[in-house]
């Protein structure tokens, strides 16, 4: 069985275990950009209590843009890194109306794919992940986002090699998978490495993955 066969395999059982992922509403892009930056290095629970009170204090994304950069900071400090996302949020906003004269990222489903993720990643703190969700989830293009658990679970898998990088990661996984399943294929991998492929206590005996996987075979040999 070469990459792609096992690829389609896991894709299979992931189906079978988590179901097809039928795409749901998503934010409008600039606010799936803000959102993508609010959630680095936190959980998804923060980032949203963050995005709310952002939005909620600055109804605009011209009003978030023009803020005293502190009172940004206060807003988005449940999503951690207040001082860090703040400017990255702020020059972003900023560099789009520079650029485009609005506040707008709907020039990107227009350019060429890779045109579109080096202008998303040539803005400070945006890199290939974040990018990739940008264009997944807010323009439908075809990306794959590789977080925390993809990257570990597609390891352990041998899906790529256990030392890559997870900015390599994208590139390969990209290549490995049909782009029709990136969407349910990134949201079954993350289930599968909350559920089952943990970080510390990976549950490898009852897992239907385990036959193709080596870190798992490794873990339950006798």
């Amino acid at each position: 069985m070469n990459a792609v066969e096992k690829a389609q395999v896991i894709h299979e059982r992931l189906l079978e275990r988590y179901g097809e992922q039928t795409e749901r509403p998503h934010l409008e892009p600039v606010a799936e950009l803000v959102s993508t930056i609010l959630s680095q290095n936190t959980n998804d629970r923060n980032r949203d209590v963050a995005f709310e009170r952002l939005r909620e204090r600055f109804p605009t994304w011209e009003e978030v843009r023009d803020a005293p950069l502190e009172e940004i900071e206060e807003a988005i400090r449940p999503a951690g890194l207040a001082q860090t996302k703040a400017p990255r949020i702020q020059g972003a906003l900023r560099r789009l109306s520079e650029e485009q004269g609005l506040l707008t990222l709907d020039f990107l489903e227009d350019l060429p794919l890779g045109e579109a993720r080096d202008w998303l990643t040539s803005l400070d703190g945006v890199g290939p992940k974040t990018a990739a969700i940008v264009l997944l989830f807010a323009f439908g293009r075809p990306a794959f986002p590789v977080d925390t658990h993809i990257h570990r679970v597609s390891r352990r898998l041998g899906l790529i090699p256990s030392k890559t990088s997870r900015e390599k990661a994208h590139e390969l996984l990209e290549e490995l998978l049909p782009p029709e399943i990136y969407y349910t294929f990134h949201l079954n991998l993350i289930a599968h490495g909350r559920d089952t492929c943990q970080a510390r206590r990976p549950d490898c005996p009852p897992c239907p993955l385990l036959d193709l996987c080596p870190y798992g075979q490794e873990q339950t040999a006798p």
